[in-house]
C-alpha cells in the first residue's frame, strides 16, 4: 500500500494508491479522498472489449445483492447479445469481485450497479457525488479524470485514471469534515469516435419505493 498527501506517481494529493484489493480500505484512513488500485489491463481481454462493436456492450442500472451480481451481468451481457467465451466470462466475474470487495469496504448489503456505454460528454464537469462513496471502473476508453480544487474552480492539475483501474471516491455523504476538495469528471470524449464501458457502484441502505431500478435479491 502507497499513502501520501502530496503527488505520488499517478495520484493526487489525498489520493491513496492499492497494489492489492485489501487496499482499498485506505478510503478510511483521515484525510484520504480516493483510492486507485492499481492494476493493468490483461492484454487479450483488453484486445477483446476495444474490438466489440458497441452495440455488443452490456449496459444496464440494477438494486441488487452483491450476490446476485455474478447471474445478473451475465443476464444483461446476453441481453445485449455479447459474444460468449472466455473474455466475456472474464468481465462478468470482475464486475462480481469488484462488487464483492466494494460491499466489504463499505460494509453494505445492497449496491447500486450501473454499467454505462458512453459516447458524449457525460457529467463533463468536475464535481462531488452526492453519495458516501463510489467505486468507478473503466473498462473500455479513457478513464475517470480528477484533481484537487481549493477554492471550488476546476482543478488545475488534472489526472486520468488508467483504463481498467478502479477508483474508490468519497462523495458529499461522507461524515469527514473539512472535506477533501478532490473533484472528479467523465472525460470529455464527445466527437473524438471513442465508446467507453464504464463499471459504476454505489452503496445502498436498503430496498426504497423511491427506486426506479430493478431490484434483485
Amino acid at each position: 500500500m502507497i499513502y501520501a498527501r502530496e503527488a505520488v506517481k499517478d495520484a493526487a494529493i489525498g489520493v491513496g494508491v492499492a497494489e492489492t484489493p485489501e487496499g482499498l480500505t485506505t478510503i478510511h484512513h483521515p484525510g484520504c479522498a480516493a483510492v486507485l488500485w492499481r492494476r493493468k489491463p490483461l492484454n487479450r481481454f483488453q484486445s477483446w472489449i476495444d474490438g466489440l462493436p458497441s452495440e455488443y456492450l452490456p449496459q444496464a442500472r440494477l438494486i441488487l445483492r452483491p450476490k446476485a451480481v455474478r447471474q445478473a451481468v451475465s443476464e444483461i451481457c446476453e441481453a445485449a447479445e455479447t459474444p460468449k467465451g472466455t473474455e466475456c466470462d472474464r468481465l462478468i466475474e470482475d464486475v462480481a469481485a469488484l462488487s464483492d470487495i466494494f460491499a466489504n469496504v463499505m460494509v453494505t448489503e445492497w449496491l447500486r450497479l450501473r454499467l454505462d456505454v458512453v459516447t458524449t460528454n457525460a457529467c463533463r464537469r468536475f464535481h462531488i457525488d452526492a453519495v458516501t462513496a463510489r467505486l468507478v471502473c473503466t473498462y473500455r476508453g479513457t478513464g475517470t479524470q480528477y484533481g484537487v480544487s481549493s477554492n471550488g474552480a476546476d482543478p488545475s492539475r488534472v489526472f486520468t485514471v488508467p483504463t481498467a483501474t478502479p477508483i474508490l471516491l468519497r462523495g458529499t455523504r461522507w461524515p469527514e469534515q473539512p472535506k477533501s476538495g478532490l473533484l472528479h469528471r467523465s472525460p470529455p470524449i464527445e466527437g473524438s469516435g471513442e465508446t467507453r464501458l464504464v463499471l459504476v457502484l454505489d452503496p445502498v441502505v436498503g430496498p426504497n419505493s423511491k427506486f426506479e431500478q430493478v431490484l434483485i435479491d
